[in-house]
């Protein structure tokens, strides 16, 4: 068996649950189903050659990521188990990551070469893998721990973080082909279309006020069901923060071409001197994935999406943008970018709504203008695209919280050594699922980087 279709099939079937089994939706056995099938179903429209590509080292082939999801289960739990024989020998150095406490790692910027082992050999891999796990959380053999059950629920949100990256980093590798390959036919709802712009009115920017005072952030590191969050997101903790305004949507394209034809790429005025001379060093003069087109017109902007090469939509999010031109547009537009805190403050007993993989519009969409679709208990402030959508940038650098400490053995790798020179990012994209994502959710990336869907949300102060 080959094809994606037929791994999920196997998934179903390895621990005698041919018909997809009779499990509840909230067991353990159904999530690890669910998240693992979700990786494969990625790959349904993909060729053998897409599954090689490496544009660049900051990001990772398909195969390799199918390969580390499966490495992870294998080292912290299988390998734990007296009666698991390892799949391969050498998979524990190919598909490591960053791991020094497991040992050496095959060297990240050359996994692009691995022409062996082949994509069937990975697959045949993540089938040992599933195998074992299905027939254990099935109750066929000896019980996991609780420590091996929450060490499971970690695999399954680090898998779920590796279906984001399988997309995004594609999406960039694909992006250098002239033919500009088309990952998947655009499922765009009505009216968001790019050759449908402006029939849906966009709700007018506005910034909606928020109280200062002491909250509490983040929450306790818990690893099973709505409670589970990565270890930078704990400890719990209280911080004050000053009145402020949020906008109450994500800036759209047509907005930041005005930054942009007004000569915001030219002027150093609006620019974090880092930034400025990453702009200089790497000419960069817009958005990741935009290009400019001369027609009897004019210029017309057009710009590479996972669904092919089309017209640039005027009310979409701008996306694939750095912290650097983040902040510079907001610099320009007389506003800042927010605070981690403040965007957690604002997201507090918000409904997780917005654009996800579940769309399959692999692109953030326009927000449309309507009556409020949030019931309570959730505010009805008129506040859009909080989750989903794109990446928002903050203001906050990375770094621990108050009393953070890093969690022994070599898990305590996952995060915490990587809390220096990065920023964060809030609310998630349309890459991750919906319920990989929640308002304590910390992610984090170099100022330079743009090949995640990020995006922009203004604030100002009161």
């Amino acid at each position: 068996m080959s094809t994606a279709e037929d791994l999920i099939h196997i998934l179903h079937q390895a621990a005698g649950h041919e018909n997809g089994g009779s499990e509840s939706p909230d067991s353990l056995l159904h999530y690890y189903k669910r998240v693992r099938q979700q990786s494969l179903r990625l790959c349904n429209n993909l060729e053998t050659e897409d599954y090689e590509l490496q544009a660049d080292v900051f990001v990772s082939p398909i195969k390799w990521h199918l390969a580390h999801t499966s490495w992870f289960f294998e080292t912290f739990i299988l390998k734990n188990m007296a009666d698991y024989s390892v799949f391969h020998p050498q998979f524990e150095y190919l598909f490591n990551s960053y791991y020094n406490a497991v040992g050496q790692q095959y060297p990240r910027d050359k996994r692009g070469l691995m022409s062996r082992p082949t994509v069937q050999e990975v697959k045949a891999y993540r089938r040992h893998v599933d195998h074992k796990l299905l027939s254990l959380l099935s109750g066929d053999g000896p019980e996991l721990t609780e420590q091996q059950q929450e060490l499971l629920v970690l695999g399954l949100n680090h898998e779920q973080q590796h279906q984001e990256l399988m997309l995004t980093d594609l999406k960039y590798c694909l992006s250098f082909n002239p033919l500009y390959p088309i990952y998947s036919q655009a499922n765009f709802p009505e009216g968001q279309s790019p050759d449908q712009d402006g029939e849906y009115q966009l709700p007018k920017l506005e910034f909606i006020e928020f109280g200062g005072g002491i909250y509490n952030f983040g929450l306790k590191h818990k690893t099973s069901g709505i409670d589970f969050g990565f270890d930078n997101e704990t400890p719990r903790h209280q911080n004050m923060v000053q009145d402020f305004r949020l906008a109450n949507r994500l800036v759209t394209n047509q907005e930041y071409c005005a930054f942009i034809d007004a000569g915001g790429y030219q002027d150093p005025q609006h620019w974090l001197a880092d930034g400025w001379a990453w702009v200089q060093q790497n000419n960069i003069t817009g958005p990741l994935y935009w290009h400019t087109e001369s027609q009897n017109n004019g210029q017309q902007r057009y710009e590479f999406r996972l669904t092919g090469y089309g017209k640039l939509h005027p009310n979409q999010p701008v996306t694939h943008i750095s912290f650097y031109e983040a902040n510079a547009y907001a610099s320009w537009a007389g506003k800042r970018l927010p605070t981690e805190y403040e965007w957690e403050v604002a997201s507090k007993k918000r409904e997780i709504k917005g654009t996800f993989v579940e769309s399959e519009s692999f692109h953030p969409l326009q927000v449309i203008s309507s009556t409020s679709e949030i019931k309570e208990p959730y505010p009805d402030d008129g506040m859009k695209q909080l989750f989903g959508d794109c990446w928002q940038w903050t203001q906050s650098t990375y770094s621990p919280y108050p009393g953070f400490k890093t969690p022994e053995g070599a898990v305590g790798e996952y995060n915490g050594k990587f809390m220096c020179n990065q920023m964060v990012l809030r609310g998630g994209s349309s890459a991750p699922p919906k319920d990989h994502v929640r308002s304590t959710y910390r992610n984090f990336f170099y100022p330079q980087d743009r090949w995640q869907f990020t995006g922009i949300r203004l604030a100002e102060d009161v």
